[in-house]
């Protein structure tokens, strides 16, 4: 039986930058609200003709291979572990040069939550990788003029571990008049579910596990979250949050 807390919070939409950081981040949040929606911003083919950047090498990749499919195949494998339903936007991870502008993002986004209406949405908090922050920054307005859904950040997986990282990206929040409001969520509590959605990641797996890579164990350390609000600063407390 659902507790009360899970039942206010659904239907959940988690916002990811690429096909894998929303499993790698909240896989276990997935795993505990079935039928959540997960909306991948970067998943968008590049044009033809661009060259294999040394991350698709790295994965396994050849020059004419269908890259983009064969992640959006491995999203859709480890969100049907967890009963989520996978979006893909249609545009292109910066890695291949024709990144979108903050405003098209903004509006992408606005779409989605127009159109699938989620009570609570989850992104992430653009630790690091451009397009992790690109991601942060363009949901940013809808925050702000958005006092029907409750918003949610998560610890980017793998970037989370750069030591000092996550507590200046808040206080970096604070500063711009986000206020982030820790918060323990229900999660599922066999954490071999997601164990089995990491695992259909498996080009992105490779990549990791290459030399001079961190590897991917982070990804099953306890996921994080706050609740987000938004406030108006003055003046004087914006220049204070800054010191």
């Amino acid at each position: 039986m659902r507790s009360a807390v899970l039942t206010t919070l659904a239907p959940i939409l988690v916002i990811s930058p690429h096909c894998d950081d929303a499993v790698f981040a909240c896989g276990q949040l997935l795993a505990a609200y079935p039928g959540s929606l997960v909306a991948t911003v970067f998943a968008g083919r590049p044009p033809v003709g661009t060259s294999l950047p040394e991350w698709d090498q790295a994965s396994g990749f050849h020059v004419g291979d269908d890259v983009v499919g064969t992640r959006r195949a491995e999203d859709c494998a480890a969100l049907h572990v967890l009963a989520a339903e996978p979006l893909w936007l249609d545009f292109c991870d910066s890695q291949y040069h024709c990144s979108p502008v903050l405003g098209e993002v903004t509006a992408a986004l606005q779409e989605v939550i127009d159109k699938k209406n989620p009570r609570s949405v989850f992104l992430p908090l653009g630790l690091f990788h451009s397009d992790h922050q690109l991601v942060h920054e363009a949901a940013r307005p809808l925050v702000r003029h958005d006092q029907e859904h409750c918003w949610f950040v998560y610890a980017d997986a793998l970037y989370r571990r750069i030591p000092n990282l996550v507590g200046e990206k808040l206080r970096l929040c604070a500063a711009a008049g986000l206020r982030l409001e820790f918060v323990a969520l229900p999660v599922h509590a066999d954490v071999a579910r997601k164990r089995e959605a990491v695992h259909c990641y498996r080009s992105q797996l490779r990549a990791l596990t290459t030399p001079g890579r961190p590897g991917y164990s982070d990804v099953f350390a306890p996921e994080q979250f706050w609740r987000l609000h938004c406030r108006v600063l003055g003046e004087q407390e914006g220049k204070a949050a800054l010191q």
